[in-house]
């Protein structure tokens, strides 16, 4: 390997340890997502004409309204998009070192590919898992929030 090689393979080794913590942060994320969705789901069908989410003032307009529907649906979009290419780097990252230890074809090697892989894999499997609750949770509170914003600006015409 040359050295910019190395360099390059040992920036991405760098980089393992906080691309699967960033995993954890968000699947931690979308169970606590879960948890308040849950809640809320609860809430509107208990009180299915109580405004939850948008408060305003009659001054407010439409586009001011979208603004806070989509500050109030960023994270969940940003988590769903992004979770999933966390676990495909905290695959790739050990897979290269791991491939590296089966073409030595040395003995006692395939523990060592294992021990490599095994988080690789449980990272990719929760990220997938984060990144699909997230993704649920945001599309079902979209509709929500502009149904809440349709109902607002048909009271506020009326």
């Amino acid at each position: 390997m040359t050295n910019f090689e190395s360099l390059l393979f040992h920036l991405a080794q760098a980089c393992l340890w906080p691309v699967m913590l960033m995993t954890v942060v968000a699947f931690g994320y979308s169970l606590l997502s879960l948890g308040g969705f849950v809640w809320e789901a609860f809430i509107r069908w208990r009180f299915p004409q109580r405004l939850l989410c948008l408060s305003t003032d009659d001054s407010e307009s439409i586009e001011q309204m979208e603004l806070k529907i989509l500050k109030e649906l960023e994270g969940l979009r940003l988590c769903s998009r992004i979770a999933p290419m966390l676990g495909l780097v905290a695959t790739m990252i050990p897979l290269g070192p791991a491939l590296v230890a089966v073409a030595s074809n040395q003995t006692g090697q395939t523990q060592e590919v294992v021990a490599r892989l095994a988080p690789a894999f449980a990272s990719v499997i929760i990220a997938l898992v984060a990144a699909s609750i997230s993704f649920a949770i945001h599309t079902v509170r979209r509709r929500w929030l502009l149904e809440e914003m349709t109902r607002l600006l048909k009271e506020s015409a009326s």
